[in-house]
């Protein structure tokens, strides 16, 4: 039992520092460096964020945001994204590609510029193809954490192909969460754990069923 309770932390450490390049290899930059066209990259909450520089300070980016579906207000909505929206967004799976300031873009954190293209295998467009591809998807899109994420975007703007590192990295990790039957194990304790708890009922002795089963035979 102790065991797999280590194995869960460790797994939920990785997940809680999900960062694909290591800040030693990373080099800010400052503004005045910025061109149109660059892709802008930027630390928050669990994730790295993603955009693309238009020019004149202002960056498109797909943001989720839960927002939209509180109020009409534009001037609310226009607003800065803070995480708290940001994590509700994904939820609701509520997002748009909107354009920002560089100060709410970056939210307080590091700009870093264009270190995708040292890990792609695609050439990049043109600076303006890239900054116009962009331009044209601004408005509401639907929103997935797995299949169209900031990320998506700004590899669809710059190589012509959306793709997702940090998705596949994540999948990586669930893969192998799945694999090991200390989950197996994990999940038979905690379900048998609510069994005594709150009662042998359908709410509880069928998950405490279904998921042990479920990722012994994807297992």
């Amino acid at each position: 039992m102790l065991d797999s309770l280590t194995f869960v932390f460790e797994k939920l450490f990785l997940l809680s520092n999900f960062n694909l390049w290591p800040e030693e290899e990373q080099k800010g930059c400052c503004t005045s460096s910025f061109k149109r066209g660059d892709l802008l990259e930027v630390k928050r909450t669990l994730f790295i964020h993603f955009g693309i520089y238009l020019g004149d300070n202002k960056v498109a980016h797909l943001m989720p945001d839960i927002m939209p579906i509180l109020t009409i207000n534009e001037k609310k909505i226009r607003s800065v994204v803070t995480n708290k929206r940001l994590i509700l967004g994904c939820i609701y799976k509520k997002a748009s590609i909107r354009v920002d300031t560089l100060e709410d873009f970056a939210y307080g954190a590091s700009i870093f510029v264009n270190t995708m293209d040292s890990r792609m295998k695609m050439q990049a467009l043109s600076q303006e193809d890239v900054a116009l591809r962009a331009e044209k998807l601004v408005g509401e899109v639907a929103y997935s954490l797995l299949w169209n994420n900031c990320e998506h975007f700004v590899t669809y703007c710059r190589y012509g192909s959306p793709v997702s590192q940090q998705t596949d990295q994540f999948c990586d990790v669930l893969k192998t969460v799945v694999r090991d039957q200390r989950s197996v194990l994990l999940t038979i304790s905690l379900g048998v754990l609510s069994i005594v708890c709150f009662g042998l009922a359908p709410s509880t002795t069928l998950p405490a069923v279904l998921i042990p089963f479920t990722l012994w035979m994807a297992g």
